[in-house]
């Protein structure tokens, strides 16, 4: 038995909202799983941002003992930052260029690196001039 991360789809037409499941991979879409491990919103709230929340341990467990996440939630993984980038990532791909920006996955708002925050504001103000 193959088990397989993938997400279910709920909400009404028009509205998407898709809970993150580990299910078999024999199974439908929308059928049985073996349990619920997180949702994704991918409609904009009101910051602008998509909702999603996962259970970092149950996710990390189930891919611990081998199941296969599918390339929607292999990038919603990502973008946690539990998995690193897929292949396919850093070739183009027919619908453009991906966002590889690190998603909070409580808040949905991109995350910036500590580094970018605490860099030199002065740098550009600092001109040398060489006086002859």
């Amino acid at each position: 038995m193959v088990v397989r991360l993938r997400l279910s789809r709920f909400g009404c037409k028009n509205k998407p909202f898709y809970r993150v499941m580990a299910a078999d991979g024999r199974s439908p879409r929308d059928g049985k799983h073996l349990e619920v491990l997180g949702y994704y919103n991918p409609l904009p709230g009101q910051d602008g941002g998509k909702r999603m929340g996962l259970n970092f341990d149950r996710l990390k467990y189930w891919l611990s003992v081998g199941a296969q996440p599918s390339e929607p939630v292999q990038r919603l993984l990502f973008r946690a930052g539990v998995l690193p980038p897929p292949p396919m990532l850093a070739m183009g791909q027919k619908g453009g260029p991906r966002d590889t920006r690190l998603v909070d996955p409580m808040t949905g708002r991109i995350t910036t690196p500590e580094s970018a925050k605490s860099a030199n504001p002065t740098v550009g103000s600092e001109v040398e001039e060489d006086r002859d």
